[in-house]
């Protein structure tokens, strides 16, 4: 009788138990957040991932009733910052804007990621996307994307480039063109947009290929000159940039994008309401003409559409990166 009842009881335990916790869950998720969030970025402040997060994140902090800190992990091309955020309790309080370089292009690169970008996280929204601009300072000899690739075939006097990181957008888009010209300009990997711009202008390097918000302030500023932008069509607000396609190369295309993800098995429904957030973040007049102004266009999406997205993105730039010599 005793082993009877103390089965029941444990029963009776367990079932209190999981009662408990799935009230607690539920009860976290419609108080949620009831404190700050860490927004992580895989890039050094400056360049345009980091110009994207805070601006996103001024209308975030005020629909979520809750601070969104932007906090900087930079190094190997946003790996970093990823491995940080699939490390993280899965509560919500800590999100992070991926690149289409930590999602789609790094895990196929040599040594691949510590983290497999469908399987760690769990994906919020997207975000902005963007194309990318070859720069050179404006006293450079190079005025031409055709000055470009003849100075990157002298073997006598080497050219170097750089971009945002191993595996950018920037750096996929450079050895893209090398592929297409026949090319040997060598690549400087750095932490950030921030970073490799200040080299240029320090004509510490001869050219970069720089994400679209961190080259038009300096480009509309007269201290860098555009040669190319890497998108299907020219950048509304560089309109006499020519792309790639324009000068020859048809079909060249290498855009940029970001995107909000959250450590996986984090609930459901805060992933719901994150998304609700950033969704409306993304419609918001003043954030929209922020992003605007630094060449970005927003692209709110489900949580659905974006896994699909990703999933597309890492299937296409895994089949570029094997075709690429490192």
């Amino acid at each position: 009788m005793f082993k009877l009842f103390g089965s029941r009881l444990g029963v009776c335990l367990v079932a209190w138990l999981c009662a408990s916790q799935a009230f607690a869950q539920t009860e976290s998720a419609e108080r949620f957040p009831t404190k700050p969030i860490r927004l992580i970025v895989g890039f050094a402040p400056g360049g345009g991932t980091d110009s994207a997060a805070r601006t996103i994140a001024v209308k975030l902090s005020a629909l979520l009733g809750q601070t969104v800190v932007v906090e900087n992990r930079a190094g190997a091309g946003g790996n970093i910052a990823c491995e940080a955020i699939a490390k993280a309790a899965p509560d919500g309080y800590t999100i992070g804007l991926a690149n289409v370089g930590s999602m789609a292009v790094n895990p196929h690169m040599p040594g691949g990621t510590s983290y497999q970008p469908l399987k760690d996280f769990e994906m919020i929204s997207g975000g902005v996307t963007f194309g990318n601009v070859l720069v050179v300072r404006s006293d450079s000899p190079i005025k031409t994307l055709a000055d470009f690739i003849a100075a990157a075939k002298d073997k006598d006097k080497p050219l170097f480039y750089g971009s945002a990181g191993l595996g950018s957008a920037g750096h996929l888009a450079g050895e893209l063109l090398q592929a297409r010209a026949g090319t040997q300009a060598e690549h400087i990997n750095y932490k950030g947009g921030g970073p490799v711009m200040t080299d240029l202008l320090a004509g510490n390097i001869q050219a970069v290929f720089a994400s679209a918000p961190t080259a038009v302030p300096q480009i509309k500023g007269g201290k860098l000159r555009g040669l190319a932008v890497t998108g299907a069509k020219r950048e509304a607000s560089l309109p006499d940039v020519p792309t790639m396609a324009e000068q020859g190369f048809e079909k060249y295309q290498a855009t940029n994008w970001y995107g909000f993800i959250a450590p996986a098995r984090t609930p459901a429904d805060i992933i719901q309401k994150l998304n609700q957030a950033i969704v409306a973040s993304l419609h918001d007049a003043a954030t929209l003409e922020r992003l605007n102004g630094a060449a970005m266009a927003a692209d709110p999406t489900t949580p659905q559409e974006m896994r699909a997205f990703v999933a597309q993105e890492y299937e296409t730039w895994g089949k570029v990166v094997r075709t690429i010599k490192f």
